[in-house]
C-alpha cells in the first residue's frame, strides 16, 4: 500500500512555554523556517501531539507547529499525577495558552489544523481569534456539545449493549443510573491509585468499542498507550466533558458566522459512529466557506483514504498568502 503522507521530518526547534499556573506546555516546529505557518492541534482532549501529525504537510512549504495541551505529552505537570491541578486546565486557558505560543513564535496568522477534540478546541479558538487564522483543516468533526456527548457515552449503548453495559458497571451503583461522565471524573480523582487505574482502563474500553466497527479500526487504539498517559488522557476527557467543556451549548454553530472569509475543509468519515456526519454537515452549513468532505469508507479513526485527501487540503493551501 503507498504511503499517502509526506516522509517523517524531524524539529528543528522545541521548547518549554510557561504559560501561568505552574503549567509548562511542550512545543516543537518543523519544516521550512521561512514557510507557511500552521498549528496541529491535537485530540483527545490529553492525547498529545505525535511524529505521525508532522506527516500531513509539506516540510518545504509549511513551518509547522505543534504542542501538548495543558497536563498531557511532554507537557508539565503531567495530569496522570493525582496532585495535578486540573481546575486550570479549562477550555479557556487552553485557547489562552494558542495565543501566548502563537505571540512566542512570532507568527502572525497560521492554518489550523485538528482532528476530533482538536477540531472543537480550534474553531473555539477561529470564533475567537479570526483575524489569526489563514485557513483551517478538520477532520472527525466535533463540537463537544452536550447532546453529542450523551450520545457518545450513553446513546450508543443501542449498538454495544454488552460493552456499554460494561462502562456502565465500571461507576458506583447508586451512580449508574445519573451521569456517567460525571461519575468516571470522580473516580478519576480518587485517592485509591487502583480506583483511578480501572477507571481509566474501563474509560478506555468503552472508546476502543466505538471504533470497532469501522473498517479502519485499530484494537485498543485508545487503550494501547503506557498507565500514566492512560490516566492522563482519561482524567482529562472526563474533567473536560463533565463540564461540556465549559462551552455554553451549540455556540461554536451559532457563531460559526465569525468564520466567514477563512477556506475550510470538514472531512468527516460516514461510518463515524461516535461523532455522526450530522455534526460536520451542521457546522457546513453554517460555516459559508467550509467545503465538507463526506469519505464514504471511513470512521472516526479514518485510514488511508482519509490521510490523502487531508494531506492534499493541506498541499492546496501551501502556497496560499
Amino acid at each position: 500500500m503507498i504511503d499517502p503522507l509526506h516522509p517523517p521530518v524531524e524539529p528543528y526547534d522545541h521548547g518549554m512555554l510557561d504559560v501561568g499556573d505552574g503549567n509548562r506546555v511542550y512545543w516543537e516546529v518543523c519544516g521550512n523556517p521561512a514557510g507557511k505557518p500552521a498549528l496541529v492541534v491535537h485530540g483527545g482532549p490529553g492525547s498529545g501531539c505525535t511524529p505521525g501529525h508532522r506527516r500531513f504537510f509539506d516540510p518545504a512549504r509549511y513551518r509547522v507547529v505543534l504542542f501538548d495541551q495543558r497536563g498531557c505529552g511532554r507537557s508539565t505537570p503531567n495530569a496522570g499525577d493525582p496532585d495535578t491541578d486540573l481546575s486550570v486546565n479549562t477550555t479557556e486557558h487552553l485557547l489562552a495558552d494558542m495565543e501566548r505560543l502563537r505571540e512566542h513564535l512570532g507568527v502572525e496568522r497560521w492554518l489550523l489544523s485538528g482532528a476530533s477534540w482538536g477540531s472543537t478546541l480550534l474553531l473555539a479558538y477561529a470564533e475567537r481569534h479570526p483575524h489569526r487564522v489563514s485557513e483551517i483543516v478538520v477532520s472527525a468533526v466535533t463540537t463537544t456539545r452536550r447532546a453529542e456527548l450523551d450520545w457518545l457515552y450513553r446513546g450508543l449503548y443501542r449498538l454495544f449493549p454488552e460493552e456499554w453495559e460494561r462502562f456502565r458497571a465500571g461507576v458506583p451503583e447508586a451512580d449508574r443510573d445519573g451521569d456517567l461522565i460525571a461519575a468516571y471524573n470522580r473516580l478519576l480523582a480518587d485517592p485509591d491509585p487502583a480506583v483511578r487505574a480501572r477507571a481509566a482502563a474501563e474509560w478506555h474500553a468503552w472508546e476502543d468499542a466505538t471504533i470497532s466497527l469501522e473498517p479502519n479500526g485499530r484494537p485498543n487504539s485508545f487503550s494501547d498507550r503506557p498507565a500514566e498517559a492512560l490516566l492522563a488522557r482519561a482524567r482529562i476527557c472526563a474533567h473536560y466533558f463533565a463540564h461540556g467543556a465549559w462551552l455554553p451549548e451549540g455556540v461554536l454553530l451559532r457563531e460559526a458566522g465569525r468564520l466567514a472569509g477563512i477556506p475550510g475543509v470538514l472531512l468527516h468519515g460516514r461510518l463515524d459512529l461516535g461523532s455522526p456526519l450530522h455534526i460536520a454537515w451542521e457546522l457546513a452549513r453554517t460555516w459559508p466557506d467550509a467545503e465538507l468532505v463526506i469519505l464514504d469508507d471511513a470512521g472516526h479513526s479514518g485510514g488511508t483514504a482519509a490521510e490523502a485527501r487531508k494531506r492534499a487540503a493541506l498541499d492546496a493551501f501551501a502556497d496560499r498568502r
